[in-house]
C-alpha cells in the first residue's frame, strides 16, 4: 500500500507539472500587439492603411483580413506582399463615415489559427 501511494503522487506531482507548463505553450499563439486602426480607435476616411503586428512569425500566406462594413457587408481585403514575418498590411479604401470591424486570422509559427476583431470608426 505504501509502495501505491508513492505512485499516486509521483503521477500527482506530474500533472501539476504538466499544468504548470500549459501557459508558456498557449503563449506561442499570435498576440496581436499593436494595429492601425487602432481598437476602437477613430480614424479619417475615405482610404484606410491596415497593419497588424504580432508577437511571433505569421504566416502571411494563409492569414486573412476582412473589412466588416456597417452595413454588415464583408470584403476581403488583399495583403501586401511586402511585410515583415510579423505583420500584415493592407488597405481599405473609399470607406465612408461609420462603425467598421477588422476580422484578422492568422496562421501562427506553432501552427495554431489565431482571430481576433478590431472594431473602429471612420469620420
Amino acid at each position: 500500500m505504501h509502495l501505491n501511494f508513492r505512485i499516486l503522487a509521483g503521477l500527482v506531482f506530474c500533472f501539476a507539472v504538466a499544468v504548470c507548463l500549459l501557459p508558456s505553450v498557449a503563449r506561442a499563439h499570435a498576440v496581436l500587439l499593436e494595429s492601425n486602426p487602432p481598437l476602437n480607435g477613430q480614424v479619417a476616411g475615405p482610404n484606410i492603411p491596415v497593419r497588424l503586428r504580432f508577437d511571433v512569425r505569421i504566416d502571411a500566406t494563409r492569414s486573412r483580413i476582412t473589412l466588416v462594413a456597417p452595413d454588415g457587408s464583408t470584403q476581403a481585403l488583399p495583403l501586401d506582399k511586402e511585410t515583415t514575418a510579423e505583420t500584415l498590411t493592407s488597405q481599405a479604401n473609399g470607406l465612408k463615415s461609420g462603425q467598421y470591424k477588422l476580422r484578422w486570422q492568422v496562421l501562427a509559427s506553432d501552427g495554431h489559427l489565431t482571430r481576433g476583431e478590431i472594431l473602429f470608426t471612420v469620420v
